[in-house]
């Protein structure tokens, strides 16, 4: 396992798991090909990627909520034209609360004492300590933001596709 001070989330990336409560300020990040042990929240990671690619994760947030009217738990696109879009599994403030990749996971499964096992497409799992049915919902409410998010930049491309917002003179 690699150790960072820093991380920054990419297409490869399957997971932010949390820190537990001994542990609070650093994360497990699941790669297709390896994990990393980084110094930093889970959120904490997810925000610096979302200001990466130009806002915040509280104005990924925001921009959720305007799409699908999610409020709670509030799935983000990190960036959509490559496909990241990431669930929370608690609030974003718990130390607790892991990140995982929607188009990554293969398959769920209930697992012992109310948690959930994640199969991800490459074979990889992780037990996470949130019911099935939390993370079920989390599934379908990315599903239903990414499609609605997808609709609406098919839709500008369709109907703006030869405006060009500053023209050359």
């Amino acid at each position: 396992m690699m150790y960072e001070t820093h991380y920054e989330v990419t297409p490869l990336t399957l997971a932010v798991i949390g820190g537990d409560k001994g542990n609070r300020f650093s994360s497990r990040v699941l790669e297709e090909e390896e994990i990393i042990q980084v110094k930093q929240p889970a959120s904490k990671i997810i925000d610096l990627a979302c200001k990466f690619f130009g806002s915040s994760l509280r104005g990924r947030q925001e921009g959720t909520k305007d799409i699908c009217n999610i409020t709670h738990k509030v799935p983000v696109s990190i960036d959509p034209s490559s496909g990241m879009y990431f669930f929370p599994t608690a609030s974003p403030n718990s130390p607790q609360c892991s990140w995982i990749a929607h188009s990554h996971i293969d398959r769920i499964s209930k697992a012992a004492n109310q948690s959930t096992e994640v199969i991800f497409k490459n074979g990889t799992s992780i037990t996470l300590p949130v019911s099935h049915g939390i993370i079920l919902n989390q599934i379908q409410r990315t599903a239903q933001f990414r499609y609605l998010l997808d609709h609406r930049i098919k839709y500008l491309w369709k109907n703006n596709a030869d405006m060009v917002a500053e023209p050359f003179v």
